[in-house]
């Protein structure tokens, strides 16, 4: 790896901030007109024109601003240098599936990790026109200012997020027992198809927590600074710290997040989740 000096993070989530608010204003715009979209993969995913199109504006002003970074964006792959110790990762649009079915309920989303940790995370929502933002150690910014929201107990249950990744299958055993746990204790389980958004939703207090589970990447790790700078806290599924990296042998990250006074209720429901898949080895066909 490249010696590289220190990186402003105040300049490097102004650049972030620009670039999402301008890749916003194009999908926006695009959303008067006709979405062609094609399919992605086996999985079910789909990618539209506009997609492509808002990750050029986001590529061209990262790259341009910082020619030596690594870039991970979408639809594109790996771009830049191979050897620098900062990294991007580029979502242009979070949420496709929603917009391919004129549901408006999606986002765009950078986030720059240094030696993989996540430094600076970026959530632009195109319909509202509103910015989250995020400096590790700095906290998290909205549209009215510093995000901090204060603990506010669920009275009738808590309002989840669930996020799985694209890999997981319909019948995936520990998939299917955590959200019937979730959705047994839970007042509502939302399954928002935009993960970057319910890290928003969580950051501002609008929602009690999120699950994930075999998550991708390139749509997690803005999400889970901006919530962290809010107050929130992310933990593997059995309590462990977590990173925002995949055991060994999984593919995708697992995780439960919240307000620190939730942690102990969302764990215990992902470990009665284990036992419930543990009892019926089965459980996918029931």
């Amino acid at each position: 790896m490249i010696e590289e000096d220190p990186l402003n993070l105040d300049h490097a989530r102004n650049v972030a901030v620009e670039a999402s608010e301008a890749a916003g204003a194009l999908l926006r715009e695009g959303l008067s007109a006709a979405v062609n979209v094609h399919a992605k993969g086996d999985a079910g995913d789909v990618v539209t024109d506009l997609d492509l199109a808002a990750e050029k504006v986001l590529l061209d002003r990262v790259l341009t601003e910082f020619p030596d970074h690594t870039v991970v964006a979408e639809e594109s792959g790996t771009l830049g240098s191979a050897e620098s110790r900062y990294s991007w990762l580029i979502d242009p649009l979070d949420g496709t599936n929603n917009l391919a079915i004129g549901l408006p309920a999606f986002v765009v989303g950078l986030a720059l990790c240094e030696d993989g940790l996540p430094v600076v995370g970026v959530v632009h929502e195109p319909v509202t026109g509103h910015t989250w933002s995020a400096v590790r150690g700095g906290g998290t910014a909205g549209p009215s200012g510093p995000v901090a929201p204060p603990y506010r107990p669920p009275a009738h249950g808590p309002v989840l997020a669930w996020t799985q990744g694209y890999g997981v299958a319909r019948d995936d055993p520990a998939a299917r027992a955590l959200k019937l746990t979730l959705e047994t204790r839970a007042r509502r389980v939302l399954q928002l198809w935009a993960p970057l958004l319910s890290w928003v939703m969580l950051a501002r207090g609008d929602i009690h927590g999120i699950v994930g589970y075999r998550t991708e990447t390139v749509d997690l790790h803005a999400g889970v600074l901006i919530a962290q700078e809010a107050g929130m806290t992310v933990r593997a599924l059995d309590g462990g710290p977590f990173d925002g990296t995949a055991p060994a042998g999984e593919e995708g990250s697992s995780f439960v997040a919240c307000h620190p006074a939730m942690l102990d209720e969302l764990l215990r429901a992902a470990a009665d989740a284990a036992r419930v898949r543990a009892a019926f080895p089965s459980f996918a066909g029931l």
